[in-house]
């Protein structure tokens, strides 16, 4: 299990695995709130969105509201690997905590 953890190479960074589950519940966010929300550098960020959006993980686009932004939204195999890394990352918690209380 711990092997499939460490293959995940999009999640398996903590920033990207912030990113996916800022947006798991709010499906689209501007950059500036994601960045304000994250507390990363614009560079930094900009970095994760990029391996994210070139995996299927997550659509960037420019949109307007007031003025021109750039949106993120994650996209239905962002939302489901996300889901699924967390339910791996679960069971392997569980399986620690179990071995710790015996």
């Amino acid at each position: 299990m711990l092997e499939e953890i460490t293959k995940n190479n999009v999640l398996n960074s903590p920033a990207r695995l912030s990113i996916a589950l800022y947006l798991l519940p709010r499906r689209r966010v501007s950059f500036a709130e994601l960045q304000k929300a994250l507390n990363l550098t614009p560079g930094n960020l900009e970095s994760h969105l990029k391996k994210l959006e070139r995996e299927g993980y997550v659509r960037i686009f420019k949109g307007f509201a007031d003025r021109p932004r750039t949106f993120i939204e994650i996209t239905d195999k962002g939302a489901r690997e996300t889901i699924a890394f967390l339910r791996l990352l679960k069971k392997a918690i569980d399986e620690v905590l179990q071995d710790r209380t015996e």
